[in-house]
């Protein structure tokens, strides 16, 4: 049974239902989830008012290319540094970058050189704030806890993305992108001002030793190498969305396209997923398993099925299919993240998170095109069969390890 990593206890935490400090931190991340809802929408909307198609579609994409080359090193970072100032730093400096476009725009009409380099900005920020806050949660609750907080802070930020996409289609109408910009910031104020005035880490995580960042990227790639668990972790992790991702992102608008059933089958199918992702997580606080890793494996076979049965069908079958999705996806996160969070060595968690995170930066883009061109040469069917198809295939590895199938966050008896 794979060791549950505990870090060093500073103060002694009040069990997760009572635990105001931490209810509050949920809270403030849908809010700043919220606002970057907003700001997604309102730099989608500008790039197309003011660039072709193409060059909008650079602009909204040119944030995760920095994101991707620098996410190991800020990997490294979350593994020496102190992970409050690190998300305290980058909050500011996305404050500031919002800021600089609210400026820019009521002096000017915005232009495709500030857009870019708002989202190049904020790619940047991205790849060294998320590996920090990534391991944050580590050092608020203990291992047995990691579930519920999950729960809890995924349906939180699922709901704080969902009315801030309401909220950001108005606003960006009436307010522009200088308003959306400066409601954003306003949403990272208050990050940092809750970061700096009460969230208190109670656990004190191993630190990585110093030494130059490639010799801590590549002793985090030999870490990966030598311990069979955090690898199989690693690689299901980074591969979940490669098999989901193209699925629900170009393979429901190409079945509701190919069965005339309309743009409004679409939303619907995006709402279903919505909603079970948020019923999903929430099911882990109310009916947690006790084998947390086989119970969030096993639930990825059946999206892999849920992926499957998207390719066939009626409009209702597709609609069902798309709920199966979102459950198990919600369901599923909560228990692996858990999983992930607890038994990774904290001296390397930052960097195991970055890696994970990598797979969808570098191979997404070509998921999608590999699924596109997939259905483009053959009937519509094959690509859900063969994504699905891979999900569960890949389930596999870790269903068949003994450590995954008894591995356990409870306190033993």
């Amino acid at each position: 049974m794979s060791t549950v990593h505990a870090p060093v206890e500073m103060i002694a935490p009040p069990p997760f239902a009572r635990d105001r400090m931490v209810h509050a931190w949920i809270g403030v991340k849908a809010l700043s989830e919220a606002g970057d809802a907003v700001w997604t929408i309102a730099l989608a909307w500008t790039a197309i008012q003011v660039a072709s198609p193409a060059v909008a579609g650079l602009i909204v994409a040119a944030g995760t290319v920095p994101r991707a080359a620098i996410l190991l090193f800020g990997g490294v970072m979350a593994d020496r540094a102190d992970a409050r100032r690190v998300m305290m730093i980058f909050n500011v400096l996305r404050v500031c970058v919002l800021v600089a476009v609210t400026v820019w725009v009521l002096a000017g009409p915005p232009t495709v050189a500030v857009l870019l380099c708002a989202a190049v900005a904020f790619g940047v920020c991205d790849a060294f704030y998320e590996p920090s806050a990534g391991t944050i949660a580590r050092q608020l609750v203990r291992a047995v806890d990691l579930p519920s907080y999950g729960a809890a802070a995924q349906t939180a930020s699922r709901l704080g993305t969902m009315g801030g996409a309401a909220i950001g289609g108005v606003l960006v109408a009436h307010a522009g992108l200088a308003g959306s910009a400066s409601a954003n910031a306003l949403t990272f104020t208050v990050v940092v001002a809750f970061i700096a005035i009460w969230l208190r880490p109670r656990f004190r995580l191993v630190r990585a030793e110093k030494e130059s960042a490639l010799r801590g990227i590549g002793r985090g790639f030999a870490h990966l190498g030598a311990n069979p668990t955090t690898r199989t972790l690693v690689i299901a992790l980074s591969g979940l969305n490669l098999a989901v991702g193209p699925a629900i992102g170009i393979g429901l608008a190409l079945r509701a396209h190919a069965e005339g059933w309309g743009a409004q089958a679409v939303g619907l199918f995006e709402a279903l997923l919505g909603l079970g992702a948020a019923l999903g997580a929430v099911s882990v606080a109310k009916w947690r398993p006790r084998h947390e890793a086989r119970a969030g494996f096993w639930a990825l076979v059946v999206q892999g099925a849920g992926i499957v049965a998207s390719g066939f069908g009626p409009a209702w079958s597709v609609a069902a299919a798309a709920f199966m999705i979102g459950a198990t996806a919600g369901y599923a996160s909560v228990l692996l993240s858990a999983t992930f969070s607890a038994t990774v060595d904290t001296a390397y968690l930052g960097r195991m998170g970055s890696l994970t995170r990598l797979g969808d930066d570098c191979l997404m883009p070509l998921a999608m095109a590999g699924f596109g061109a997939l259905a483009s040469v053959t009937a519509l069917w094959v690509p859900f069969a063969l994504f699905g198809g891979a999900m569960m295939a890949l389930m596999i590895l870790p269903l068949s390890t003994a450590t995954f199938r008894s591995m356990s966050l409870r306190p033993e008896g």
